[in-house]
């Protein structure tokens, strides 16, 4: 029974770490994002004898007038965290022989 338990726990980790490999998964952060063709759509039009909805919370996005550089062909997309390097010992508080 233990077995059988540790055979699925390896493959159910196998299939889960598989789906990081679909490249539509990790889309190229280069290459232009479907998001980037979003346009703004006009108000919403109620019918007449209907109510228009509540639109006293409604998120304002504003328009942004610069646009940030494109990243180089070797830059790090945003979402991948940069790379980490410890910093040397401090050599100053350690007593000199």
């Amino acid at each position: 029974m233990r077995l059988i338990r540790t055979a699925a726990l390896i493959a159910a980790a196998v299939l889960l770490n598989a789906c990081r490999l679909i490249h539509g998964f990790h889309p190229d952060c280069h290459k232009p994002q479907e998001y980037q063709r979003a346009a703004q759509l006009a108000p919403l039009k109620v019918p007449s004898g209907l109510d228009s909805p509540n639109t006293q919370g409604a998120l304002v996005v504003p328009t942004v007038d610069l646009a940030a550089p494109p990243p180089g062909p070797h830059d790090a997309c945003l979402d991948t965290p940069p790379r980490y390097k410890a910093a040397p010992a401090n050599k100053a508080g350690t007593p000199s022989s």
